[in-house]
């Protein structure tokens, strides 16, 4: 896929620009400086052209900090992948030091680059985009971010800039989202899968500002990775950009497949893990339980303080009624990485999958042969035994499944969830969730489980 960097000095307005050019709200936009941190794609399309539009982080090459560093690095790998620069520039500021830096970097290098002059929300201002021609780039172009304006002549230019390109076909991609509390390891994690230091790592809590999507190949599959900033409880949401970041982590677990959920290993799968994987179970995401940083039990082990293991796995089966797996890794030492992904495409595929309609009757026969159904208790119907008369697949993404039952009595909770937990049991389904309709035979409507 075609790409285009988009990049600028801290608080120009890039992100905001990009939502209008893309006509989402997928990057994260606030008055305060240096929110955006990774680098971001996002789909674009203009008369016919496909493409990414790259958000990158504030660029300030005087700039000292560790973590400004760090962006900057961001901002020059999405330089090296693209095809396309696009330099933003605060139009009311002027051009400032920061703006000829940058663009001195972009003439030194063969990448076609445009100037985009922001914040020129009416028409008079306009003549303060002519400043910019000192930056040696070509035509700065006027664009208002706030208002559209110039918008579509900068979408023309792009694309009359990019080469010619094919979009590559997605259908069968695996959407995987890293989801988790702040600071367990879930972008260490996500550089260790993709093998390189795409995204940023720090010390600091709360450094993932976005949800970020990277592709990646395991064998032959293509894999769509997804990291996420971390989730806190609501009542600790500290200020509106964290409450945002945390909204667009629950919006990545609900465009995805699967959900990896990244606890630390040393606080084992806390209360705050658990809610945070019943959300993705709920938004419909095959679900598994990492616990990160497993090289240091290790050490505990020999000191009689290391976590045990099968004791979580009990309580994730009888907290979360998906029963996801729970397995053990380390970002930093790479043990299991290549296990997660193994599993994280496992996962996707029983969403995906179906089950022949004769090979559930099968499983229907034997369950109720191990475990016979209620009697009724419906007016009218007492002392009438439910009966299961067929079983057959009639979806995916999540698997759906429908039994039809005989009309004079109905379905319990105690007995819908033994025939679910069967189903998990058989075919390799904990932690992918199930829609199983029970449907009164002669009758669209569907029985209710009591």
């Amino acid at each position: 896929m075609l790409k285009v960097a988009v990049v600028g000095y801290p608080n120009v307005g890039k992100s905001s620009l990009i939502n209008r050019l893309t006509g989402t709200r997928e990057a994260v936009v606030h008055e305060r400086p240096g929110v955006t941190r990774d680098r971001k794609e996002l789909d674009c399309e203009w008369n016919g052209r496909a493409f990414k539009l790259i958000d990158t982080g504030g660029v300030d090459l005087r700039d000292e900090d560790p973590l400004a560093g760090s962006i900057r690095e961001q901002a020059r790998a999405g330089l090296a992948e693209a095809d396309v620069a696009v330099l933003v520039v605060d139009a009311r500021a002027g051009v400032r030091a920061g703006d000829e830096e940058l663009a001195g970097e972009l003439r030194r290098s063969s990448l076609p680059a445009i100037v985009a002059a922001n914040k020129i929300d009416g028409v008079a201002d306009t003549p303060l985009a002519a400043e910019f021609h000192r930056l040696g780039l070509g035509e700065p172009l006027p664009v208002s971010a706030a208002q559209g304006l110039g918008s579509g002549d900068l979408l023309d230019r792009i694309v009359e800039l990019l080469p010619e390109g094919v979009r590559q076909p997605e259908h069968d991609t695996v959407r995987l989202a890293v989801i988790g509390r702040p600071n367990v390891g879930k972008s260490s994690l996500v550089n260790r899968f993709l093998g390189e230091q795409r995204v940023i790592v720090s010390a600091q809590a709360g450094t993932t500002r976005d949800a970020i999507d990277m592709p990646l190949l395991v064998g032959e599959r293509r894999l769509t990775l997804i990291d996420t900033a971390g989730m806190r409880r609501q009542s600790k949401v500290a200020d509106s950009v964290e409450y945002y970041t945390a909204l667009r982590s629950q919006r990545a677990a609900e465009r995805a497949d699967v959900a990896l959920v990244v606890c630390d290993a040393g606080d084992g799968v806390t209360a705050q893990d658990l809610r945070i994987a019943e959300l993705a179970m709920k938004a419909g995401c095959a679900t598994a339980l990492v616990l990160n940083k497993w090289d240091l039990q290790a050490a505990l082990a020999r000191s009689g303080g290391a976590l045990d293991l099968e004791h979580e796995r009990a309580r994730v089966t009888e907290k979360l009624r998906l029963r996801p797996r729970v397995l053990t890794a380390s970002a930093k030492s790479a043990r299991n990485v290549g296990r997660l992904l193994d599993e994280a495409v496992a996962l996707g595929d029983r969403m995906a999958g179906r089950i022949p309609t004769p090979e559930l009757n099968r499983f229907l026969a034997e369950t109720t042969q191990a475990r016979q159904p209620p009697v009724g208790t419906r007016r009218g119907a007492s002392g009438h035994r439910l009966k299961l008369l067929y079983m057959a697949q009639i979806g995916e993404r999540p698997p759906r499944f429908a039994i039809q039952v005989n009309s004079r009595a109905r379905v319990t909770r105690d007995y819908a969830y033994f025939l679910e937990n069967r189903l998990r049991a058989r075919y390799g389904m904990d932690g992918v969730p199930l829609i199983i309709d029970f449907v009164q035979r002669g009758e669209r409507a569907r029985a209710r489980a009591a």
